[in-house]
């Protein structure tokens, strides 16, 4: 695996931001519906994370819903020139809190709508299509109506870039007919490596892949591998698991998210953590991948 610069940047779209980010998912309530129980914690996390370089932020209006998104103005609003904020469309929630697919013309074209006001934002920076046909992971069928529709809306001028989530190879390449692919959002860490291929594909055509999940989501990572990896390092798991993310391919940009400052912080000091060679075979064969 060659020596890649973990603290530096990577273009996404026209601008270039930090590979370690931050998302807004964890700014919501439990089961990232409704409000955050600590609305000024929410708003000190945001406001830490830009103070300390952080340009990337991930959210969606169907974080809450209209949860995070408010939260974000009100913590950074107006924002600095070289923040990008990165939001996604295509499902909506359910009184219930459940997730439904979402990518009708008149769906879409609302989620713009809301995503752009309760942002404050004139135009969306990145627009990524969640692609639902299974919410549960990436599943085949065409993109090309609901995409259609998102490439209208930035011929309009309310959208400058176009991203995928929970997208195949082959919806990506369809993706590519209908307009330009800046990043592709796809669940990745180091116990869920399906998207190997695809992501070394990518970086050799300069796109940003972007990994949800970066630790496992709502079951953190667990291995003793990594824990001794750790341990050596003195540092935590997690910061392992973000570092060799950071390691693992130059296009990755990372936005672990939490709703602690503590946490926040450790997780941008997984930038600085060097990971020697021996701890990289180590954690790659924890899915048996070759050096």
């Amino acid at each position: 695996m060659p020596t890649i610069d973990q603290s530096g940047n990577f273009k996404l779209g026209d601008r270039s931001v930090k590979r370690l980010g931050y998302g807004a998912m964890q700014l919501a309530g439990p089961g990232v519906f409704g409000p955050p129980k600590d609305h000024g914690a929410a708003l000190a996390v945001l406001r830490e994370a830009v103070a300390s370089g952080v340009n990337h932020i991930d959210t969606s209006d169907f974080y809450g819903p209209h949860v995070t998104n408010r939260i974000i103005r009100g913590a950074l609003h107006p924002y600095r020139d070289d923040l990008v904020i990165v939001t996604k469309i295509g499902a909506r929630r359910g009184t219930d809190g459940s997730w439904i697919p979402a990518f009708s013309p008149e769906e879409l074209t609302a989620a713009v709508h809301d995503n752009l006001r309760n942002l404050g934002l004139d135009v969306l920076d990145v627009v990524n299509f969640r692609i639902a046909f299974d919410l549960h992971g990436p599943a085949e069928g065409s993109i090309e109506a609901p995409l259609s529709v998102l490439a209208d809306l930035q011929r309009r001028g309310l959208v400058r870039h176009v991203g995928l989530s929970n997208a195949t190879s082959k919806q990506i390449a369809e993706g590519r007919g209908i307009t330009e692919i800046v990043c592709v959002q796809n669940q990745y860490n180091l116990a869920h490596r399906a998207d190997d291929r695809l992501i070394d594909a990518l970086a050799r055509d300069g796109t940003a892949y972007v990994p949800f999940f970066p630790l496992g989501g709502f079951t953190p990572l667990q291995s003793s591998t990594l824990s001794d990896v750790a341990a050596r390092l003195d540092a935590t798991p997690m910061q392992v698991a973000l570092a060799w993310l950071l390691r693992r391919a130059p296009n990755i940009l990372l936005i672990p998210g939490t709703s602690s400052i503590g946490h926040l912080r450790e997780n941008l000091a997984a930038a600085e953590l060097v990971l020697p060679d021996e701890a990289v075979e180590e954690l790659n064969h924890m899915a048996g991948i070759a050096t």
